[in-house]
């Protein structure tokens, strides 16, 4: 997919978006409740990645080198 047909799919989104929000205040109750769970679902896969990516580039980038060398947690031996 090239950046320009991207590009395009992206505009395309944002109106049919944005020409659903002009509608919202006329729509019905079940018309509106969808799109607040549609919406709800984008916002939450969102934050979601947010937090995974950020959780990944926490520990791969050395980010927790700061307290120093980790020391490894051994079971202890039972008698």
């Amino acid at each position: 997919m090239s950046t320009e047909t991207f590009l395009k799919e992206i505009q395309g989104i944002g109106e049919k978006f944005l020409l659903k929000l002009q509608k919202l205040p006329k729509a019905e109750p079940v018309e509106i409740v969808c799109f607040c769970v549609v919406l709800l679902f984008i916002v939450t896969v969102l934050v979601l990645m947010i937090i995974a990516c950020s959780c990944c580039c926490y520990s791969c980038c050395g980010c927790d080198d700061t307290r120093g060398r980790k020391s490894q947690v051994r079971p202890t031996a039972r008698s």
